[in-house]
């Protein structure tokens, strides 16, 4: 009796191998028989149409949007661009230190706290930090999340997934009504970290945990 599960493994691993190999045998000169399956159909499958017809359209409703992030227990600030530094202040204690990526603009910086900007900051130094800023590329009012995608007003990765405190500076300009609106602004091989809220996750019992993942306090500054 032939053993389904190796042989279904077995077939998969040639199939990889013969797509893999240039010089290995035609896809249609490939056997199956050898493996045990004579009956397998090796053909590929006929293209399958994925409908693409998603909503785009939606107003970018800032309500909703400091909804949605109120929801997902993040604290938002409204507040004019001249205003950054002020609000700024009043999330850290004086003395704070904070990491922030190059490009980031100086004037949302107070003078209260100490700025470090990454310019190839190890992660024991940025995890040590009493927080991190950073700008974003895009926040989506349905999902309430902010997406950054590591241009240089948002920096690494890395910045904005080791302190326990994050404070992210939305422009109105790039808020969105949904996904589909997100991602037409968005460059796929771009490095993008999507954030909804602190981080969070439940046990079996639903017992909410945070800053397991990344920052325990998330702080969105709208800009109006």
């Amino acid at each position: 009796m032939v053993d389904a599960a190796v042989t279904a493994r077995e077939t998969i691993l040639a199939r990889l191998r013969a797509a893999l190999d240039p010089t290995a045998p035609d896809r249609a000169a490939f056997d199956p028989a050898a493996l045990g399956r004579a009956a397998l159909d090796t053909a590929a499958p006929a293209p399958v149409e994925v409908p693409r017809d998603y909503r785009r359209d939606g107003p970018a409703d800032l309500d909703r949007l400091v909804d949605r992030l109120t929801d997902y227990r993040a604290h938002v600030h409204q507040v004019a661009e001249p205003d950054v530094a002020d609000t700024i202040a009043a999330i850290l204690p004086a003395g704070a230190s904070v990491v922030v990526p190059p490009g980031l603009p100086p004037a949302w910086l107070p003078a209260t706290v100490t700025a470090r900007p990454d310019d190839g900051l190890d992660n024991t130094e940025i995890a040590a930090a009493d927080g991190v800023i950073t700008a974003a590329a895009v926040a989506i009012a349905d999902t309430g999340t902010v997406v950054l995608d590591g241009s240089p007003d948002q920096g690494r990765r890395v910045l904005s997934l080791l302190p326990d405190l994050h404070i992210c500076v939305v422009r109105t300009g790039q808020v969105v009504a949904n996904v589909p609106q997100a991602l037409t602004r968005l460059t796929p091989h771009r490095p993008l970290t999507w954030i909804s809220g602190p981080s969070a996750t439940s046990d079996i019992e639903l017992n909410r945990v945070e800053g397991v993942h990344g920052p325990r306090t998330l702080h969105v500054i709208l800009l109006s």
